[in-house]
């Protein structure tokens, strides 16, 4: 730890400053708690001013005992409260500049709430938890840099891997693409107390670890479309040492290249070691030597199973990504929204779902976001959401016609889009669901267990969407624009190039309910004379 400092920005500075800003993350890991802070110049520029870490296995207690014992929470709940007389120092006020994160081993805890809870009371800190998805989407962000360094990496396939104490990320990117964002529950210190929980010989532990991992490249490249040249970039501490040892004058900085020679060797080598003698030769935190000879035999097998003769060490960390969207001051990004939207049309295409109708439904409830933004009071955010539901909101009926809105809301609900965690997708499985029939009810399955902010706002988006939809009614794309207007109690859509709206008409007739019991307002719909030369 760096001693006391003297800050060139003010810890509240007003919306719209344009000096640095200081902001700080905190990660909660399966090994260690890692907290960083970095000054932000008003073109998002970085430079990192500190990082601290301490090293807690709360993994260990979640993957063998399924909980996080009294007194790890406590190891947990001091070194926060260590963190937070640092963050003083620096004047960061934890309401605006620092945001903590948890991830698998807080995330699987049978006593997750009890931990949270404990470490607000002791810190006053609120911790994040993190779904896979999450995870996917800051690891997106935190990579980003990368292409910008090296933008030749844009002309071929790049597979971010990073294997972590209780599962392996994998994201793959076609030029600055999402193509796949993968999670897999094969993690470094998950697959160490699997081997002590069912005390395996320690001469097959490196044959059963292998064994693991060859399952889920298999799984991997079944899933995912993986065509010419492969770019792998392993993340996370375990990466970073076997660059360090094997890569001399590395800078620690840049992304270096290994050849899987080199780290086949390395793995032999820590492999042949107990947890003892590589925490005693290599001076590792006993946490940490844990998690090496797993995580590095996973980056092998990985390599080899996807046929790449080596691989590149970065130095991003989830930390970066967490970072960037702070600097940014926005999660929902234009470039995050289009990584969305094309996730989003993947699935839809795997259900061979019409794209053209998902999509001029999407454009027309988009417009009546906007038009109706006074009414619903939403933040950009529940644009996103409606967007995706409107693209989805038929792609179940390949199953059947009968129901194909609760069938749509069961695929959505259950399937995996980057970007978006299980909150979002049950919000986007909602709004679709409510494109037609019955209006939200609270005995209604997955509505039920909304709160009352969630629940009012998939009702004021369900309504926009039925209005949308009613006007695609024909699938014919005919009502390629509208203008909206706001008189009294009408909200009037008026409709250029089409003769006749009695599709449309009747189509509002059937869906319009929803939208005045909501909105007070009552459609009407309006062609757009001809104009006179």
């Amino acid at each position: 730890m760096t001693s006391p400092r003297t800050m060139p920005s003010s810890p509240h500075d007003p919306p719209g400053a344009t000096g640095p800003r200081v902001l700080a993350v905190i990660d909660v890991g399966s090994t260690s708690v890692r907290m960083k802070i970095a000054q932000v110049d008003p073109h998002n520029h970085m430079q990192t001013l500190e990082t601290l870490q301490q090293t807690i296995s709360l993994g260990k207690d979640t993957f063998t005992q399924r909980e996080i014992a009294r007194e790890t929470i406590e190891q947990c709940a001091q070194a926060l409260r260590s963190f937070t007389h640092v963050l003083k120092e620096y004047g960061i006020d934890p309401a605006g500049q620092l945001r903590v994160t948890a991830t698998t081993a807080v995330r699987e805890a049978l006593n997750s709430q009890a931990f949270l809870d404990r470490v607000y009371i002791a810190t006053g800190v609120e911790v994040e938890v993190l779904d896979e998805a999450e995870v996917s989407r800051l690891t997106y962000q935190a990579v980003q840099p990368l292409f910008q360094e090296h933008p030749n990496w844009t002309e071929t396939q790049t597979l971010i891997a990073e294997v972590g104490g209780g599962g392996t990320e994998l994201l793959v990117l076609r030029g600055k693409n999402i193509d796949a964002a993968r999670s897999f529950r094969v993690g470094s210190l998950r697959m160490r107390e699997m081997l002590e929980t069912y005390r395996a010989p320690v001469v097959r532990h490196q044959q059963i670890m292998h064994n693991q991992v060859q399952r889920m490249v298999s799984r991997f490249r079944r899933e995912v479309e993986l065509d010419g040249p492969l770019r792998l970039v392993a993340l996370g501490g375990d990466a970073r040492f076997a660059a360090a040892h094997l890569c001399a004058g590395w800078d620690g900085r840049s992304p270096v290249r290994l050849r899987l020679t080199e780290l086949s060797g390395l793995v032999d080598e820590v492999l042949a070691l107990s947890v003892d003698d590589l925490a005693h030769r290599y001076h590792l935190p006993f946490p940490d030597a844990e998690t090496l000879g797993p995580a590095l035999l996973t980056y092998l097998d990985l390599a080899r199973g996807l046929e790449v003769g080596h691989l590149y060490v970065a130095v991003n960390t989830l930390r970066d990504g967490l970072l960037h969207e702070m600097a940014s001051q926005t999660v929902w990004t234009p470039e995050f929204r289009q990584q969305v939207i094309r996730s989003t049309l993947e699935l839809g295409r795997k259900f061979h779902f019409d794209e053209a109708h998902g999509a001029h439904v999407a454009a027309r409830s988009k417009t009546l976001f906007h038009a109706l933004q006074d009414e619903h009071q939403l933040p950009p955010r529940f644009e996103l959401l409606l967007y995706v539901a409107a693209l989805l909101h038929e792609v179940a009926l390949y199953i059947s016609l009968r129901s194909h809105h609760k069938h749509s809301m069961y695929l959505i609900q259950n399937s995996e889009l980057f970007g978006l965690g299980a909150k979002d997708m049950l919000l986007v499985a909602m709004i679709a669901r409510y494109h037609r029939r019955a209006a939200p009810r609270s005995n209604h399955y997955g509505y039920a267990t909304l709160d009352r902010e969630s629940r009012i706002a998939v009702s004021k988006l369900a309504a926009i969407l039925r209005v949308a939809d009613a006007l695609e009614r024909s699938h014919s794309q005919r009502v390629r624009s509208i203008e909206i207007t706001r008189r009294g109690a009408d909200l009037v859509i008026t409709i250029p190039q089409v003769d006749d709206l009695s599709i449309e008409q009747m189509a509002l007739r059937e869906k319009g309910d929803m939208f005045e019991q909501i909105y007070g307002l009552n459609v009407v719909l309006r062609v757009e004379p001809p104009t006179l030369t």
